[in-house]
């Protein structure tokens, strides 16, 4: 085990100065990446439909190739899945991502060629390690045979005639990597990539509780049910009783604020670190460089290149997208990549917002699709995330999941917003909650603001409590319970708020 920290520190000083060129220098090497993705793909199929070979410049590249959702890509897609190479990217492609994003029950399979595993996805993996041991030199994590626990998602990789493979993410990811990758994880990867999740957990408590586990990777949600099976078996109530030398949490997929109170009841440690990784099944493009910010630095020499739609212009005909030197802080954008996987301009889905420019560093703050707007208020998930942990601190309570929905307005009454919630601790005042909630999303959001003055198009909101262990029933009878899979914070119709209250009112 040695050699681990040794090739670590090579490896961290080298990238260092890498990452430091690119935070000075960032349209410079945005270009080099285009200008990479573009001479790679210029002979294959999509290559030539767009003259690829022709671009000379950003702006021509913008002019003449649309922007794709998952839709307008899928035929070319669905060529290469049926074995057909050389379509939307240079390389052998067999491997694919299946994901849906939501818990709507059609995959998307997002192809993963070699490239993307070794420069962007394995390399963005190394970059957060880079990062945690320059802000953490005394690190012990590979100390004492140290273990990172990883957890794999819902979906086992499988194959098909044409030798092709299809997993979630994080299956993909596991099942190619290299031998000392795999020596350093837990628990075994027949254990990580079961798909029945309930079994999955049980046997994921009872091996990895005997590791010496110093670090953890994985979705919040699904995390804590793993660390809560653990405390169950090891009846205690700190899980620093059973892996005395845990020091990091990498986590992603879903805002850590909801967990965050959780968390440091469950793991009590001042010396617990937390860093968030943006690694979605497309690439992985931020992570979070300083401990004191929850915002990320977005990682430009990964072989993605980046484009930004103001959020007002996601649903124009042709809408105008920024490089990185044209966009501005505070502003909604919904984000499209191209990438050495052969995603060309695609709209990924999430919306993400500057902090910082030179550096360039990002929250995100949703989904193009995820957020309320049935009377014009425009609520999103950033929004919703900030009102959610001022009412917790106002209440002394924590949660464990939240959706939210329009409540529709009727003949004799006005609209308003229904919250569906699963308290870990409930608020002392479940009036008051719902008062700071409210307050709140009027001070972060003006649209919200004027649709709630003098109750004009908005009632107050209306705070429902859920019943322990609602969310996750709800997801186990979809066949939905791990990985990324997760209700939406909030949804523009009651698709999902009227089956969870459904559910609720039954058990």
């Amino acid at each position: 085990m040695a050699i681990i920290p040794s090739l670590l520190a090579q490896f961290t000083a080298r990238r260092l100065r890498e990452i430091e060129f690119f935070r000075k220098y960032p349209n410079e090497v945005q270009r080099e990446v285009f200008f990479n993705l573009i001479d790679a793909a210029k002979n294959t199929v999509w290559g030539k439909k767009y003259a690829y070979s022709e671009i000379k410049t950003i702006a021509e590249f913008q002019d003449r190739v649309p922007v794709s959702s998952y839709e307008a890509l899928s035929e070319y897609i669905d060529r290469v899945r049926k074995g057909e190479q050389n379509v939307l990217w240079h390389s052998k492609i067999n491997w694919f991502a299946m994901s849906s994003g939501t818990t709507n029950d059609k995959s998307k399979y997002i192809p993963i060629s070699r490239e993307a595993l070794e420069h962007c996805h394995y390399k963005g993996g190394k970059d957060a390690m880079a990062v945690y041991v320059n802000i953490h030199p005394n690190t012990k994590l590979f100390k004492n045979f140290g273990k990172a626990l990883v957890i794999g998602g819902s979906r086992q990789v499988t194959g098909s005639d044409e030798k092709m493979y299809y997993g979630d993410l994080s299956a993909v990811l596991l099942k190619n990597l290299p031998a000392w990758a795999q020596y350093i994880r837990t628990p075994q990867i027949s254990i990580a990539l079961m798909q029945e999740w309930e079994e999955k957990i049980f046997k994921m408590a009872t091996q990895t509780m005997k590791d010496n586990v110093t670090s953890i990777s994985g979705v919040p949600s699904w995390t804590l049910v793993l660390i809560k099976k653990i405390l169950e078996l090891a009846k205690t109530d700190n899980i620093l009783d059973v892996w005395n030398n845990l020091e990091l949490f990498i986590h992603g997929g879903v805002s850590f604020e909801p967990y965050r109170k959780q968390y440091k009841q469950l793991i009590k440690s001042d010396k617990m670190n937390y860093l968030e990784t943006y690694n979605a099944s497309e690439g992985f493009f931020a992570l979070q460089d300083d401990p004191a910010h929850n915002d990320m630095l977005l990682m430009l020499d990964l072989g993605v290149f980046y484009e930004f739609i103001p959020i007002d212009n996601v649903y124009d005909e042709n809408p105008k997208a920024l490089t990185l030197d044209q966009v501005e802080l505070g502003k909604n954008y919904a984000l499209v990549i191209s990438t050495n996987t052969g995603l060309w301009r695609y709209m990924i889905g999430d919306t993400v917002k500057f902090t910082s420019l030179y550096p360039f560093k990002i929250k995100i703050t949703g989904r193009v699709k995820h957020f309320i707007n049935a009377f014009g208020e425009e609520l999103i998930i950033d929004n919703a995330q900030i009102a959610i942990r001022k009412a917790c601190e106002e209440t002394n309570a924590s949660i464990t999941e939240f959706t939210a929905a329009p409540i529709y307005m009727e003949t004799s009454s006005k609209g308003g917003h229904e919250w569906f919630i699963e308290f870990e601790n409930e608020p002392t005042s479940l009036e008051l909650f719902a008062e700071v909630l409210d307050a709140t999303l009027k001070s972060v959001n003006s649209d919200y603001e004027a649709k709630r003055y003098k109750n004009l198009s908005l009632e107050k909101p209306k705070v429902v409590v859920a019943k322990t262990g609602v969310f996750y029933q709800w997801l186990k009878d979809r066949n939905k319970l791990g990985g990324q899979n997760k209700i939406p914070r909030l949804a523009n119709t009651r698709e999902y708020i009227d089956g969870l209250l459904e559910l609720n009112n039954k058990k």
